[in-house]
């Protein structure tokens, strides 16, 4: 099949190349032969044109020049010499139409003289009459001097136009023949087209079963490829919430020996300094500033560790339930950072997942606007609409380009799987010097599919 397939493209294809050079040289030489018989169309009509307003200036001319002759009426004269001034543009617009054409130019510059001379003819007429010689105007008008230099004026005007005339024939016929060429050639080319296109079609049956045969390899491929992908990207998604619950447990049960194991060592070593303290009373000064000092060590240390139980499992959470959790963590984070920040929190109803899933989105982002965002207000709300909730924290800081935003950065690759993990959904809006915007919706029972 292959070794058939090989001649008959190597036959259609310089088949279809000689037919585009073909229709391309044939509309080629069609456009050229065109183009040069519209122009000579157009300068043949333009120049009939200018014959005619010709003959219709020297008829307004003579027109005039008699009526003031007969009536001595000087508004004779305006039709006159608006019309042997016309005559002068219309003859100066011919002889640059003439000019390319030598052998049409000789019956102009008789035509010229014609109508140079019965401008002359009238002129004088005129002239006389103005000046009040009645028989020597008279005598003028009564030969047939102007009568044979109008009938010239006209013969050598017809002639002119008959050759006009002839140019525009001769025009709309080489305008006709390349018409006809460029159907010859259509033709031609809608031949050898179809033989190539035939040749073609022969051969693409040929490689169709070959080609449907690789599809249907390809897509079974395709979507064994596809099921590999989704039960790898279903474990990953188990393993991720998996390792964030083995993460909170390790976090609960580090805060809980933190609370019990330290903090019980912590407040033996306190009462003990105190117990010191008091004893000593003021034997030794410096003995109990030390154990001043080292008490105020204590309380450091005490709320440090508080600090670093709350963090790791926050007791609010449990105690008091997400709203008074969040307002006191707005809290301490504007006290730590010195930013003002503004809140909106409506009580909401979420399983214990769902209230520290949106707990660590909010620690998260304020941690974040901290470390990077280089804000000057912070704005967190939680709204409640029944059947889901939303939670925004937003920054005015120096943002960030998403476009080239890396999803590993900044947790909030983290965040988002929490927040797909309780069946919600994430949204980051960004901008350079236009702050930084993180929203989630989440429902306020988590779907079935999502128990597991």
């Amino acid at each position: 099949m292959r070794w058939f397939s090989i001649p008959k493209m190597a036959i259609s294809l310089p088949l279809a190349v000689a037919a585009a050079c073909v229709l391309v040289g044939i509309n080629e030489t069609a456009y050229k032969r065109s183009v040069d018989a519209l122009s000579s169309i157009s300068e043949a009509q333009q120049t009939s044109s200018e014959l005619n307003k010709l003959l219709q200036y020297m008829l307004d001319a003579e027109t005039g020049q008699r009526g003031y002759l007969l009536t001595g009426d000087a508004r004779y004269l305006e039709p006159y010499q608006l019309a042997t001034s016309n005559l002068n543009t219309n003859l100066d617009t011919l002889r640059r139409l003439y000019m390319p054409h030598p052998e049409e130019l000789a019956g102009f510059a008789m035509l010229s003289r014609s109508v140079q001379g019965k401008l002359a003819e009238m002129d004088v007429s005129v002239r006389l009459r103005k000046q009040g010689n009645d028989d020597a105007w008279k005598f003028v008008l009564t030969t047939d001097v102007g009568k044979e230099q109008m009938d010239a004026i006209r013969n050598q005007s017809y002639q002119l136009i008959d050759v006009s005339r002839h140019r525009l024939s001769s025009g709309q016929s080489q305008i006709t023949q390349s018409l006809q060429l460029s159907r010859i050639g259509i033709a031609i080319v809608a031949v050898i087209g179809l033989l190539a296109f035939y040749m073609y079609l022969r051969q693409t049956n040929a490689l169709k079963a070959v080609d449907q045969r690789e599809q249907q390899s390809l897509q079974r491929e395709r979507d064994l490829l596809g099921q590999q992908v989704k039960e790898r990207t279903a474990t990953l998604a188990e393993l991720a919430t998996h390792l964030q619950q083995v993460r909170e447990e390790e976090r609960g049960h580090l805060a809980r020996e933190l609370h019990d194991e330290l903090g019980a060592l912590l407040t033996a070593a306190k009462l003990d300094v105190a117990r010191l303290k008091s004893r000593m009373g003021s034997e030794s000064p410096d003995a109990v500033q030390r154990l001043q000092h080292l008490t105020e060590t204590l309380n450091s240390v005490i709320a440090l560790k508080r600090r670093i139980i709350e963090d790791l499992r926050p007791s609010s959470l449990s105690n008091l339930g997400l709203h008074a959790s969040l307002e006191i963590l707005t809290r301490e984070f504007g006290d730590r950072s010195g930013l003002p920040v503004t809140t909106n929190l409506e009580p909401v109803e979420l399983d214990e997942s769902s209230q520290l899933t949106v707990y660590r989105l909010v620690q998260e982002s304020l941690t974040n606007i901290g470390k990077y965002a280089q804000a000057s207000q912070v704005t967190v709300s939680m709204q409640n609409y029944g059947g889901h909730i939303s939670v925004d924290v937003g920054d005015d800081g120096r943002g960030f380009d998403s476009s080239h935003f890396s999803p590993s950065g900044h947790g909030l690759t983290g965040m988002r799987h929490r927040v797909e993990a309780a069946g919600g959904k994430l949204t980051i809006t960004s901008s350079v010097s236009g702050g930084t915007h993180i929203s989630a919706v989440l429902p306020t029972s988590k779907p079935a599919a999502s128990a597991t």
